[in-house]
C-alpha cells in the first residue's frame, strides 16, 4: 500500500505575495524591497523571493547512473612527495571509507608524488586493488607517460576503472607555456588514450576541467565555458583519433570546483549538464556529464584555520546535492602545509557522515523544481553559453589561451572579486567578519625535499604560449 500523505500544511491559511511583502516591510523598516536583491559573481540577479508566477521549467538533464552501493565516490586526494609516504597515506585513506584515490604527480617533489617511471608508480600503487579502488591521476605534461605506467600496473584487467585524466589543456592555462606545440599535445593524448580505451572500457580518459579558471579568480560562468571548450576540444581530438562522439564524450569527466557558496555551487553543477548536453547533443552524443568536483583552494584561509571546516563541508553538502559523481574534499589545512593525519581523516569523516548518516545522496536532484535553484541554473547555464560560444567565436580554446581572452576574462572577475570584498559583499570568516583571538594551532605533515628523474614530456615544434593563470587565495585579497 501507498505510503499514506501526511497533510501537515492543513492548518496553516495559504500565504500570499503580498503576506510576505507585508512582513518584509515591517523588518525593513522603511528601507526599500529592493536592497534584499543581489547579485552573483556573473552579475546575474538574485532576488529576495521567488514564486511560481513567472517561474523557469525544472531542467530535466540527467545525472550519470551511481554505481555500487554508494551515492557517490568518495575521492581522497594524495601528492605528499615522498611515494612511500604517499603509498601509507593512499592505503589508509582507503581503509578509512576512500572510495578512490587522486594522485599529483610531479617528480620534482614541489607540488605532488615524486613520481618518473613505471616502477615509481607500481610501487606507489603496492597494495591497491585497482580493480576494486579507482585510482585518479594528475600529471600535467607528463599525463601521456603516466596513463601508460598506470594502464602497465592494472595488467591489462578490463574492470578496472582506472580515470587517466589526460588533461594537457588545463596545464598549459596554468603554466603559461607547453613544451613542444600544445595542440600536438592534444592530439598525441587522444591518440594513445583511443589507443587504451579498449583494453580498460571502464576507464575515464581525459578531464576537462574548469578548475584553473576557478581558482585564479574566475566566476562560476567562466570556469563552466573554459571545462565546455576543453571538453569539446578533447572530444574533437578523440575522434580525429578514430572514436566515436558517442564513446569520445562518454570518457571525459567534468572538472569544477565548489565553495562555501552552497546554492551558487549547486547551481554550477546542475548548469554544467544542461551545458554539457546541448554540447553533447549538437555532436551526435547523448550520454550524460560525469563530475568531479573538488573543494576550492582559494576559499581557504591561513587565519583560522579551523573556520576551514565549515567550508569544507558546505561544499561538499552542495557538490553532493548538484550531482558530483566523485568529490574530492581537500583538508582544512591545506592553506598552510600538506595534511597531518587528522586533517586527512576529516576530509574523508565529512563525505561519510554526510553519506551515510544524514543519506545527503538518498535523492537524486532534491532541489530540482524549488524556483530560486531552477532560475540559478537557468541563469547561469546561459552566461557559462555565451562565453563558451565566445571562445568558439574566437578560435576554439587554444586559440582564446595564447591571444588572452581567457586571460583577460578571468582578470575582470579577480578584480570584481577584489572589489566585493573591499565593499563588504563578500565576508571571510576569521579574515575580515568574526575576528578572534589567536586560533588553537594546528599540525601540518612534515615535508622533505624530493625529487626523481623523469622523462622528458617536449613534443617536436615550438613552445606554445598564453598568460599564465595564477591561483590565489580570496584572503590574499583583503585590502
Amino acid at each position: 500500500m501507498p505510503a499514506p500523505t501526511l497533510p501537515l500544511a492543513t492548518d496553516f491559511a495559504p500565504a500570499t505575495r503580498a503576506d510576505w511583502l507585508a512582513a518584509v516591510a515591517r523588518t525593513l523598516k522603511g528601507a526599500a524591497i529592493d536592497t534584499l536583491a543581489g547579485h552573483t559573481p556573473d552579475g546575474l540577479a538574485v532576488q529576495p523571493l521567488y514564486t511560481a508566477d513567472g517561474a523557469i521549467a525544472p531542467a530535466t538533464v540527467p545525472s550519470a547512473p551511481r554505481d555500487g552501493e554508494r551515492a557517490w565516490d568518495i575521492r581522497a586526494a594524495v601528492a605528499h612527495p615522498d611515494p612511500a609516504r604517499a603509498n601509507a597515506q593512499i592505503l589508509e585513506d582507503l581503509a578509512g571509507g576512500a572510495s578512490s584515490v587522486s594522485i599529483k604527480i610531479d617528480p620534482s617533489g614541489r607540488d605532488g608524488v615524486a613520481v618518473g617511471s613505471a616502477d615509481a608508480l607500481a610501487r606507489l600503487l603496492d597494495g591497491v586493488m585497482l580493480e576494486v579502488a579507482p585510482v585518479a591521476l594528475d600529471a600535467e605534461f607528463l599525463g601521456r607517460q603516466a596513463t601508460a605506467w598506470l594502464g602497465g600496473a592494472a595488467k591489462a584487467a578490463p574492470a578496472a576503472p582506472l580515470v587517466f585524466h589526460l588533461d594537457p589543456l588545463s596545464a598549459f592555462a596554468a603554466a603559461g607555456a607547453s613544451p613542444g606545440p600544445v595542440e600536438h599535445h592534444v592530439s598525441v593524448a587522444a591518440a594513445d588514450a583511443s589507443g587504451i580505451a579498449d583494453t580498460y572500457p571502464k576507464a575515464s580518459l581525459f578531464a576537462a576541467s574548469g578548475r584553473v579558471v576557478h581558482e585564479a579568480g574566475g566566476s562560476p560562468a567562466a570556469e563552466l565555458a573554459f571545462a565546455a571548450a576543453c571538453a569539446l576540444a578533447y572530444a574533437k581530438a578523440q575522434t580525429t583519433a578514430g572514436m566515436t562522439a558517442e564513446a569520445a564524450f562518454g570518457r571525459i569527466v567534468l572538472g569544477l570546483s565548489v565553495d562555501g557558496d552552497v546554492l551558487a555551487s549547486i547551481a554550477k553543477l546542475r548548469a554544467a549538464r544542461v551545458v554539457w548536453a546541448k554540447i553533447a547533443c549538437a555532436c551526435g552524443a547523448s550520454g550524460p556529464a560525469r563530475i568531479e568536483a573538488r573543494s576550492s583552494r582559494r576559499m581557504l584561509t591561513r587565519a583560522d584555520p579551523w573556520t576551514n571546516l565549515v567550508r569544507l563541508t558546505a561544499a561538499g553538502f552542495a557538490a553532493a546535492v548538484g550531482g558530483g559523481d566523485a568529490i574530492v574534499l581537500g583538508a582544512f589545512t591545506d592553506a598552510l602545509g600538506p595534511p597531518s593525519p587528522l586533517a586527512r581523516r576529516l576530509a574523508r569523516d565529512t563525505q561519510l557522515i554526510a553519506m551515510d548518516e544524514a543519506h545527503v545522496g538518498a535523492v537524486a536532484d532534491p532541489l530540482a523544481g524549488a524556483w530560486a535553484v531552477e532560475a540559478l541554473t537557468d541563469d547561469l547555464a546561459r552566461a557559462a553559453w555565451s562565453r563558451f560560444t565566445a571562445i568558439e567565436a574566437a578560435g576554439g580554446i587554444v586559440t582564446a589561451l595564447a591571444s588572452g581572452l581567457i586571460a583577460a576574462g578571468v582578470e575582470a572577475d579577480r578584480a570584481a572579486l577584489t572589489a566585493a570584498i573591499a565593499a563588504g559583499e563578500i565576508k571571510i570568516v576569521g579574515v575580515t567578519n568574526f575576528v578572534g583571538a589567536a586560533a588553537s594551532p594546528v599540525e601540518v605533515e612534515p615535508v622533505h625535499a624530493i625529487s626523481t628523474p623523469a622523462p622528458d614530456p617536449r613534443l617536436p615544434g615550438p613552445d606554445s604560449h598564453c598568460p599564465a593563470l595564477t591561483p590565489i587565495r580570496l584572503e590574499a585579497l583583503v585590502t
